[in-house]
């Protein structure tokens, strides 16, 4: 490959790198040309499945920033550079090998970490995104239904109290005055007399024993 081809596919490939969320090393070796469509065509929007050449891949790992990677790098080797989902991704990948043994998945990097089959395998066994965002949603509408209900609880027992007041009230007004249903001035006149009552006791009492 001639040096300007080969720094052109360099750039592609660490655009590609860039570009992507993660992305996962395969080998494809034994898959014919219909099962590498097949292969593409399930993957979607998910990843960018491209056949790379070991020695370029490493260099472009290198500018990008990725250690680690070159164990990974032998035997023919094609990324999948995934743009989309990254569970989804692995899900797609994992679930054509089984189909198709003749794709090996050998690791991969996500977030700049260097990851192995296993933990690709695991990756996979992940729920997707919509998935975890459904159930968050549905935990948050739990907890605001709740927090809506004890916030109302409250409200309408306020409600009942007030009609129960405003009911009262119709029937007798002076409990608006302050009192427990007594005026405050009736209660105020009829106390002089009951200190009056004790002190004419004691005039007539006097008036006997002379």
């Amino acid at each position: 490959m001639a040096r300007p081809e080969k720094a052109a596919a360099v750039a592609d490939i660490v655009d590609s790198f860039n570009g992507s969320n993660g992305a996962v090393l395969t080998e494809y070796r034994g898959l014919t040309v219909k099962q590498m469509q097949e292969l593409r065509r399930s993957l979607g929007e998910n990843a960018n499945y491209a056949v790379v050449k070991n020695t370029l891949a490493k260099i472009a790992a290198n500018q990008v920033g990725i250690t680690g990677f070159d164990d990974l790098l032998n035997g023919p080797t094609a990324i999948a550079f995934i743009e989309g989902d990254v569970v989804e991704a692995a899900k797609g990948l994992r679930d054509f090998a089984k189909a198709n043994p003749a794709l090996v998945i050998k690791g991969g990097v996500l977030d700049g970490n260097i990851l192995d089959a296993a933990e690709i395998g695991k990756l996979a066994d992940l729920e997707s995104r919509e998935v975890l965002l459904g159930k968050m949603a549905g935990a948050m509408l739990a907890s605001l239904s709740q927090a809506v209900y004890l916030l109302n609880a409250p409200l309408s027992q306020a409600a009942r109290l007030a009609g129960a007041l405003q009911a009262k009230a119709e029937q007798d007004p002076s409990i608006l005055a302050g009192g427990a249903g007594t005026p405050a001035e009736s209660a105020a006149e009829e106390a002089p007399a009951a200190e009056e009552a004790p002190v004419e006791e004691a005039a007539d009492a006097a008036e006997a024993d002379a």
